[in-house]
């Protein structure tokens, strides 16, 4: 890793181990421009691809004329209001009402290490793992200045920058929108990729042609969301896992977004990504600053799996944190759909009894269990433990599941306040409305305006009461519905722009919290399922609920797209109960072990009343879980088939670092009539290495796994899974 810059050419250049990213100043108004971003290079004197030295040239040579400079010059952090009619990254409106600002660069610094972001979820690294470039510019007429941060990191190809504004006026000012990054490169003939679901279907891989004109994937639904994905990357045109490049983004925050690509009418590319517009406005005062999130950027010369590979690796090594940054999760056995909400401390202890025999580690009391909460429309907000249900307290349940030698977790959804609520009824201006018109109910719940620090301090301590009543070691906080009603009983007039993004800062607060207090739980975020997967949430926990789907079948659609950023680590991911809960569909009990082992690995079913040949089947999937855990949760992950492309099987592996193990998960789905073997070929392995499969006797060559491939032998039945082991001969 290495940032330079060149004083005498006024050019910034940033070394990862295997990319490079160049920028320049230019013009006496020193505009800063984007040069480059790919393949790492030596040479730093390229600033002639701004095209600065071709008409419309710069202002000083071309008689002051703006107008096509201003919309065709590659920004590296492009303005709005003065003449590019491209997307902008910030548009600022002055107490008079005017909207146009400008960037100049004034002054940079490069420190080794990375400066922490004020309230906010971002990578992290000490002096000897990265880089950071502060570039400050600003607009004199607007008193604003604006400091951009770029971080590179010595052991993966990723770039991440953030903004940072400041109000250096005497006047207030409102930001209406900040992202923070953007990438303006020549058009290559571009695929977009992103990540598009619904609930139960999250993180499906959408790709398709980019073409002129704006593109994008967002969400204003307050939370990152089930339908779209903070990340976007494009692709040339032939681009495969192995082969081709890739330019991507992925948002670390975890409220409104926009990732979207332009193509211009002079066929540049504008990528760019930050916090939703919609709905915002944030006032600045004199001396004020607004720290925008960070969005991290890789480039990738080699495939997807080239990007995978990096997202993998900085998440892993500098964004998730604590006790289980990189320790073995334990088993746990959730109730919710053993129980749903009819359950005792009797059924509790009965389930806990039997999978505490079979191996599983750790039982998870999921809704149901505090206030009058029978169902899902009343008692949010009441966190009192219902001893009609829990008999003899929670510590006493907490203490006869430590007895049976299991771990206790628990279930809280604290952001949210139900209509029928004691709460409610107290505090009803402390669920976000707009006064006077009626609020949308969304699973008979509202909101918690969490812009008001009483109404953070009161969650707060409702969840940490109960954590420090009992031996609690494990937290699922959810989230299951999405903001509307826009409006703050405590926010002035001038400042209700300013909820959605308060509201996510104050959830980050709460967590942080959380976790220094309780610096050994094992936190485990949710929203609705996987409507709050991103990377935002996993400095907070390093696991979230992938999709409230289980479904086998289903899950291989969604753990590939998720798969395609996130490391499997922190993929929430349980055996259930068939008929699927979700989508009726039954699958061989085995097939769902093999699934979830692509993640967390957990039970979510009545251990007590599943047929006893799947009963028996769960020490096997326990030993197989300790057994491989530690190379799913290290090693490298490559995808060799997709199941959502093929339509008949799925297949993925995972490396070890050294290349001396490796693990093939092969899921058919459908079966072929009369069809032999399927061939895969392997990736990433030692080609020198000899390979024994586990349960063969003979071994195989690196070189042989990976150009010539191994016969899959074709099972009979549809659902039908198996792993492959290989180790070192």
């Amino acid at each position: 890793m290495k940032i330079t810059y060149f004083e005498k050419e006024r050019i910034f250049k940033l070394d990862t181990p295997k990319t490079s990213y160049l920028m320049g100043v230019v013009d006496e108004e020193n505009f800063l421009g984007h040069i480059y971003y790919g393949k790492r290079i030596e040479d730093y004197n390229i600033g002639y691809l701004m095209r600065t030295d071709e008409p419309p040239f710069v202002p000083s040579k071309n008689n002051r004329e703006r107008g096509s400079f201003y919309d065709t010059f590659p920004f590296e952090y492009p303005t709005g209001g003065l003449g590019d009619y491209r997307e902008s990254c910030i548009s600022i409106r002055t107490e008079g009402g005017h909207v146009g600002c400008s960037f100049s660069y004034v002054s940079h610094n490069i420190v080794k290490g990375k400066p922490d972001l004020t309230g906010l979820p971002a990578t992290f690294g000490d002096q000897d793992s990265c880089m950071t470039l502060e570039v400050i510019g600003e607009d004199k007429h607007a008193g604003m200045k604006v400091a951009l941060y770029y971080t590179v990191f010595a052991d993966t190809d990723a770039i991440t920058r953030s903004v940072k504004i400041e109000n250096m006026g005497e006047n207030p000012f409102y930001l209406t929108k900040v992202f923070s990054a953007c990438l303006d490169m020549d058009n290559q003939d571009f695929d977009m990729i992103s990540l598009h679901g619904s609930w139960a279907r999250e993180r499906h891989i959408q790709r398709k042609t980019l073409g002129y004109g704006i593109q994008n994937v967002s969400s204003f639904r307050g939370e990152s969301s089930h339908q779209d994905h903070p990340f976007l990357a494009l692709a040339t045109k032939n681009t495969t896992q192995e082969n081709g490049e890739v330019y991507a983004m992925n948002f670390v925050y975890s409220g409104n977004f926009r990732a979207q690509a332009e193509v211009s009418q002079f066929d540049g590319v504008r990528m760019s990504m930050g916090i939703h517009p919609e709905h915002f406005c944030w006032k600045l005062m004199p001396g004020a600053e607004f720290q925008a999130p960070e969005v991290v950027m890789i480039y990738s010369a080699e495939g997807l799996d080239g990007m995978t590979t990096s997202f993998h690796h900085l998440y892993k090594k500098h964004l998730i944190r604590g006790e289980y940054k990189d320790k073995k999760r334990p088993i746990l056995i959730n109730n919710w759909e053993a129980t749903y909400f009819d359950f005792t401390t009797e059924k509790l202890l009965s389930i806990a009894k039997e999978a505490s025999s079979l191996g599983i580690e750790m039982l998870v009391m999921d809704d149901g269990w505090f206030g009058k909460r029978s169902s899902d429309n009343c008692a949010l907000g009441d966190w009192v433990v219902n001893e009609e249900k829990i008999q003899g307290g929670l510590k006493y349940l907490v203490d006869e599941v430590n007895k049976l030698g299991m771990k206790f977790g628990i279930w809280f959804e604290p952001e949210m306040i139900s209509p029928d609520s004691d709460l409610y009824r107290e505090h009803p201006d402390w669920a976000i409305a707009i006064p006077g018109r009626v609020a949308t109910e969304s699973r008979q719940q509202y909101v918690l305006d969490l812009s008001r620090k009483e109404v953070v301090d009161y969650v707060y301590e409702c969840v940490a009461r109960i954590l420090r009543s009992a031996n609690i070691e494990y937290v699922k906080w959810d989230m299951n519905r999405q903001l509307s009603d826009l409006g703050s009983y405590e926010l002035s007039a001038d400042r209700q722009g300013e909820l959605y993004h308060r509201y996510v800062l104050a959830v980050y607060e709460l967590q942080d919290r959380l976790t220094k207090e309780f610096p050994h739980l094992l936190l485990e975020n949710c929203s609705g399922g996987g409507a709050r997967f991103d990377p935002g949430m996993l400095y907070y926990s390093p696991q979230i609920w992938c999709s409230d789907d289980t479904d086998a079948v289903e899950r291989l659609e969604i753990q590939e797209g998720t798969a395609l950023i996130y490391p499997l680590s922190t993929m929430g991911a349980h055996v259930s109960d068939c008929p699927n809960h979700t989508v009726g569909r039954v699958t061989p009990f085995e097939t769902r072990g093999i699934v979830a082992l692509a993640g967390t690995f957990g039970y979510e079913l009545d251990v007590t009343k599943i047929p006893q040949e799947d009963r028996d089947m769960i020490p096997k999937q326990v030993a197989m879980y300790h057994k491989y855990n530690d190379l799913v949760r290290r090693g490298d992950y490559y995808r060799i088939a997709s199941y959502s492309q093929n339509h008949k099987y799925d297949c993925w592996e995972v490396v070890s670092e050294d290349k001396k193990e490796v693990l093939v998960t092969f899921v058919q789905v459908l079966n072929r009539a009369n069809f032999k073997s399927r061939r895969i070929r392997l990736k990433e392995l030692d080609p020198n290495k000899q390979y024994h499969i586990e349960g063969e006797e003979r071994t195989y060559s690196g070189e042989a796994l990976m150009y010539a491939g191994l016969q899959i032998p074709n099972p009979w039945g549809d659902f039908k899974a198996m792993l492959i082991h290989l180790v070192e001969a």
